[in-house]
């Protein structure tokens, strides 16, 4: 009786242990926040390219893209000068993320003012 009340336990705690997905795709979003604020020798361009890569994986491993990510990528865009792809992106985030429409828009304000 003890041998089959262990493995119930065993078995048990082995399909317990199992992992869940993470729910969005960050890829290299936090070092590119990170090396944003901190000021180091990554350029825009470098941080939109890895910004770009990580949106390119999400889709080819079929993941949602975590929030925030348009629109960083927009924020670094209209710092770049390229304000159609700053938008593009802004409105790529509040259709993914509609409760960030009021900040999104906020930004987008005060990007185009800028």
């Amino acid at each position: 009786m003890k041998k089959i009340i262990f493995s119930f336990a065993l078995v048990l705690g082995l399909v317990g242990c199992k992992t869940t997905e993470p729910l969005y795709y960050y890829g290299e979003y936090n070092t590119a926040v990170y090396s944003y604020f901190k000021g180091e020798d990554t350029t825009l361009e470098e941080q939109i390219l890895a910004l770009e890569e990580t949106i390119e994986l999400a889709v080819a491993q079929n993941k949602s893209i975590a929030p925030g990510i348009h629109a960083h990528l927009g924020m670094l865009y209209f710092e770049t000068g390229n304000a159609a792809l700053g938008e593009q992106h802004f409105e790529t985030e509040k259709q993914l993320f509609p409760e960030s429409q009021q900040y999104i828009d906020f930004l987008l304000s005060s990007a185009k003012g800028a």
